[in-house]
């Protein structure tokens, strides 16, 4: 039972099996064919992708295109819009500034912006345009109506994208806006720069306060200048204006200096030979510099500030640096500086004294006025004019002492009076000592010292006076030693240590000292008595030994040697009368002193003998005609000795001599000239 169902199911797996390999077999004849049919389809497949594939090519394109105008469209209808608005401000711009200053401004400031939103959205659309046609000539497309249609819009982008700078050119809205405001600008510093008229320097204002009240410009005025600058500043077109406002206010600056005649500042030939011209010259120059300084030039400086004041320190100190120059400041320091190069002479350094003291004073304002980068030339021009001050002044004064002992070989003046050079020198140091040339020569010393890095000792200067007068001392003793006659010397040496006498009270004397006067005072009084010794006493011997001789009475009396003593004593009083007349005494308390002693010395000896002889001739005797000079006119010849022969200026107490001021400065001058030329 067992073995026989076991039969049956291999049985039944058997069949199962069979069938199973039938439907397989039959399976695999399907498949084959379905193969076939599938390589079929997949051909076809392929060859409709390749029919689709360049419409789907297209659809994408004509999709970016689309993209493109979209893109485009917009700044392009922006553009239109704001050509619109362009047109309409460019119409408002056409009226005058002058009506409504400030919505003109505003107008302007609308215009620029608007025309610089059209440029930008002109380029915006200009690229998309670009773009679009770029697309269509790369992808073959064949409208040309469509692509010239795109081309001609890009063309009228393009023209509109350059409105703004059509603008700005000559004929351009914006160039014609700029030219107006410049005019109003022009128009308004014209109607509110008109200078002060003044006929002379006396009328112009004394003081800086009288020049600062008159100085700015109405608040109205200042307003609309610096609003228009501002709108140039922000458009680029400053330039003009500032042109403008220098060749306004330069034409302002030169007329309130009209009145001043500056036209010898600028004179090809100056005349600096002639003391009275250089004299008058710089005079006029200190107090034109002074002026134009405190007053022209400061006020220019305040008004440029203020105008300018928005728009930088840079701006505004150029302005002024122009102005200054047209009107006339590098002239001024040229004056000065052709001056200083002028032939040397002892005047010469009072004269750079008086520069020095003007510059120096006006330090603070050169500073102010001057100190910034733009002032550079001017600068340059004032540093040469104060070094070539110094250095004239500091040299001239320097060679003093030396041109001093040059004139040691020079004769002394033959009347034995104060030679020119000496009472020329003591005023001159005088005068250095003075409160007005003093310090700044102190000050001009100062700075040569430090040029030379070196150290200002005090002393410097008063040492330097003392070796001047030193020298004067020992061109007197050369001097003294070359008159034959010892009387004249000794009255040449008397009038000068007299002359230093008088010295006393000035600031030489107060510097020298008591002790030095004091000296010459002895001096003084040695020389005088060694001067009545050696002539008038000499000249007393014959009728001295006569006199005593008559009043003895102890021998009989020669006449004729009385008439001899007699005739011998009047031939020498005539000679000595003769030679000392041209002899000088200048100073008049001195002179009379003198002619006292000489007439005390003299007159009662030749009285007395008068006397005695008289009485010992007969009325009738010849021997009368011998008295040739009774008493009386011999005092009177001798009251006469010694009187300055040129009439005599001021008092002659003073220091000066009695020789006419001019004619001795003058010629002290030349000849001190001499010597600091040659030098």
């Amino acid at each position: 039972m067992a073995e026989g169902k076991s039969i049956e199911s291999l049985v039944a797996a058997r069949d199962l099996l069979k069938t199973s390999l039938d439907k397989s077999r039959v399976l695999g004849l399907e498949l084959d064919g379905m193969s076939l049919r599938l390589e079929t389809a997949d051909q076809r497949l392929l060859s409709l992708e390749s029919a689709f594939r360049p419409a789907s090519r297209k659809k994408c394109t004509f999709l970016a295109i689309g993209d493109h105008i979209d893109c485009a469209i917009r700044p392009a209808d922006a553009v239109l819009k704001v050509y619109e608005s362009v047109r309409e401000l460019e119409h408002s711009l056409l009226a005058s500034p002058c009506s409504n200053l400030p919505c003109y401004l505003s107008t302007v400031r609308k215009l620029e912006q608007a025309l610089r939103f059209l440029s930008d959205n002109c380029l915006l659309a200009i690229q998309w345009l670009q773009g679009v046609i770029e697309l269509l000539e790369d992808n073959g497309m064949t409208n040309e109506r469509y692509v010239l249609n795109l081309k001609s819009s890009l063309s009228i982008l393009q023209d509109l994208q350059s409105s703004e700078m059509k603008s700005h050119r000559d004929g351009g809205a914006l160039s014609i806006a700029f030219d107006k405001l410049e005019c109003e600008f022009k128009q308004l510093l014209t109607e509110n720069s008109a200078p002060p008229a003044f006929e002379s320097l006396t009328e112009c204002p004394v003081t800086k306060d009288a020049c600062v009240a008159s100085s700015p410009f109405p608040a109205s005025v200042m307003q609309k200048l610096q609003a228009i600058l501002e709108r140039l500043d922000m458009s680029n077109q400053l330039e003009s204006c500032i042109h403008a406002y220098v060749d306004v206010r330069t034409l302002s600056a030169r007329a309130s200096l009209q009145a001043l005649h500056l036209e010898y500042l600028e004179s090809p030939t100056l005349q600096f030979d002639d003391e009275q011209t250089i004299e008058s010259d710089l005079e006029r120059w200190s107090q034109h510099l002074q002026y134009a300084m405190k007053h022209v030039f400061e006020h220019e400086h305040r008004l440029s500030m203020q105008v300018f004041e928005k728009l930088g320190q840079e701006v505004w100190t150029r302005c002024f640096t122009m102005i200054a120059s047209r009107t006339g400041i590098a002239a001024f320091l040229q004056f000065g500086n052709k001056f200083t190069e002028s032939k040397k002479s002892p005047d010469k350094l009072l004269n750079l004294l008086k520069v020095f003291a003007v510059l120096d004073d006006l330090r603070s304002d050169f500073s102010q006025l001057f100190g910034t980068k733009a002032c550079a030339e001017i600068q340059t021009l004032t540093r040469d004019l104060i070094r070539n001050v110094v250095h004239g002044a500091w040299e001239i004064f320097w060679e003093l002492s030396f041109q001093v002992e040059l004139q040691r070989q020079s004769p002394p003046p033959s009347d034995g009076s104060v030679p020119l050079l000496v009472s020329f020198v003591m005023e001159y140091c005088n005068q250095l000592l003075g409160d007005k040339y003093r310090p700044t020569m102190i000050q001009i010393l100062v700075i040569h010292q430090s040029w030379k890095h070196e150290k200002y000792q005090e002393g410097l200067f008063t040492n330097q006076i003392y070796n001047i007068v030193k020298e004067i001392g020992l061109n007197l003793d050369s001097w003294s030693k070359a008159y034959h006659d010892r009387a004249h010397s000794f009255l040449f040496m008397m009038n000068n240590h007299h002359y230093f006498c008088s010295l006393k009270g000035t600031k030489l004397g107060d510097m020298m000292g008591e002790s030095w006067l004091r000296a010459h005072e002895q001096y003084k009084d040695y020389y005088s008595t060694l001067y009545l010794k050696e002539s008038w006493g000499k000249l007393l011997a014959p009728i001295t030994q006569a006199a005593t001789d008559l009043t003895a009475e102890e021998e009989p009396i020669d006449r004729d040697l009385l008439k001899k003593r007699l005739k011998a004593f009047n031939e020498a009083f005539d000679d000595m009368y003769k030679k000392q007349y041209n002899w000088i005494i200048p100073d008049e308390d001195l002179r009379e002193k003198m002619c006292q002693r000489v007439v005390q010395a003299i007159a009662p000896i030749y009285g007395s003998y008068i006397k005695k002889y008289t009485t010992s001739i007969t009325p009738d005797d010849s021997a009368h005609r011998y008295i040739k000079h009774s008493v009386q006119s011999l005092e009177n010849m001798l009251g006469s000795l010694f009187q300055p022969k040129h009439r005599k200026l001021g008092n002659s107490k003073s220091v000066t001599t009695n020789y006419p001021i001019d004619n001795m400065k003058n010629a002290m001058t030349s000849q001190l000239y001499l010597t600091l030329t040659a030098a």
